[in-house]
């Protein structure tokens, strides 16, 4: 998971930047990352880069992630970001920057030429970086960042292993996928693994639920304190839980299993289904290339409203405000995400584009992501978002029902409680 910045560090950066002196406008361009596993081919196109353009881009890694965010904190109350970064966190930390002028508004550049950049990425992404008017976060609406690849998490199913137990196709519904689950216990092989020690993780499984179930405005009206947690639609989201326990679908010890260790457990064919990310493609890839599986979303319960699959830009880029290369960098962005580049980037590090028109050259199982973003939501692209402390009750309380220490009632009163405690602070 990557380490939330902290209230009081966005507030000194608030109040300090701006404190240095503005460095000179020059030839070179200075972009921060984290991602190891794309430093490479970032290098290599930065190298094309110069070659056609004459613009030297110097790539720099700070990792791991915890790391990297820290030395983006330093920098800013310094005053010494980069012409280009990310900022690894919530939208609200977004925010701040952008409040504080540290991050480019790009909205004239995306909307150049009958909006040709913008209209060539996927929207959902851009969404991420993207404020709307009357936002809540009092930012004046935008595009403030360049995604550079997609990503979403759907199930995965181990195709040798269906066929063990006599599956042909996967589960398109959530009783189909019960059913196959049992299917594959009786021929001695674990139906179901994923990081749920990771509590995000668990929560995003929880909510596409949440969203087939009841459908957003309910969901929007209990984060608003107009809906319990005790309704009757919540607890049928809690009972998904006592499903996946009672028919013996989950693999023992999955709440205090951390998603790379879950990420082995599938690539080495210790379970039939998973609930990973579209990044896992890379990851299986490394540690079984003969792994043969598909990509689902999770079964739906009710059709009553469509489930939706977490989905938003996997990576991006913001541009430094203060930047005298500032258009150098929107530039250098725009090329970066361009189609061609985005080909590149797609297959030597099997992450899915940002770009649609780059659709065409992915993988089948990066192809089979793909199909899932259409279906796509994310909490920074929602209205609002849950209360911090009422989202960790809610995920524990998920977790204690998997082990059978609380029921669903149980653990909607327990939901609730904090609810009320933090609606009465005023949170």
């Amino acid at each position: 998971m990557r380490k939330l910045i902290t209230l009081c560090s966005c507030l000194m950066l608030i109040a300090l930047a701006g404190c240095s002196q503005t460095p000179k406008a020059s030839n070179k361009i200075i972009l921060w990352h984290w991602m190891t596993d794309r430093n490479d081919t970032l290098q290599k196109l930065a190298q094309q880069y110069q070659q056609e353009t004459g613009i030297e881009v110097s790539i720099q890694l700070y990792a791991p992630s915890e790391s990297y965010s820290q030395k983006v904190i330093a920098a800013a109350q310094a005053n010494v970001l980069p012409d280009i970064y990310g900022i690894l966190d919530k939208k609200s930390i977004v925010a701040d920057f952008i409040k504080a002028g540290l991050v480019a508004d790009l909205t004239n550049a995306m909307d150049a030429d009958g909006s040709r950049w913008k209209n060539s990425l996927f929207d959902k992404a851009l969404a991420d970086r993207r404020f709307d008017a009357g936002n809540i976060y009092g930012v004046t609406p935008g595009i403030f960042g360049v995604p550079i690849d997609v990503s979403n998490e759907q199930m995965l199913y181990n195709k040798k292993l269906l066929s063990k137990a006599g599956i042909s196709t996967p589960p398109k519904t959530f009783d189909e996928f019960i059913k196959d689950s049992q299917a594959l216990s009786r021929v001695g092989v674990i139906p179901f693994v994923s990081g749920w020690g990771e509590l995000w993780l668990l929560d995003c499984f929880a909510s596409n639920y949440a969203f087939n179930i009841m459908g957003e405005e309910k969901i929007f009206a209990t984060y608003r304190g107009q809906i319990k947690y005790t309704d009757p639609d919540w607890i049928k989201v809690f009972n998904v839980f006592v499903a996946l326990r009672d028919k013996g679908v989950l693999m023992d010890g999955i709440v205090t299993k951390g998603n790379k260790y879950a990420e082995q457990d599938f690539a080495l064919e210790r379970a039939a289904f998973t609930f990973n990310g579209s990044w896992c493609v890379n990851v299986y890839h490394n540690m079984n290339p003969n792994l043969d599986y598909g990509v689902i979303p999770p079964p739906p319960i009710s059709s009553m409203h469509t489930l939706k699959i977490w989905g938003s830009a996997g990576s991006s880029f913001v541009v430094n405000a203060g930047s005298p290369n500032k258009d150098k960098a929107i530039a250098f962005l725009k090329w970066l995400t361009a189609k061609e580049q985005q080909v590149i980037l797609a297959q030597e590090t099997s992450n899915l584009p940002s770009n649609k028109e780059a659709l065409s050259v992915i993988s089948s199982i990066l192809g089979e992501f793909a199909k899932g973003m259409d279906q796509s939501t994310h909490p920074n692209i929602w209205p609002l978002n849950e209360d911090p402390l009422v989202s960790e009750a809610f995920d524990r309380g998920l977790q204690a029902i998997i082990i059978g220490e609380r029921t669903p009632q149980q653990v909607a009163l327990d939901v609730q409680t904090v609810k009320d405690r933090q609606m009465a602070k005023g949170h």
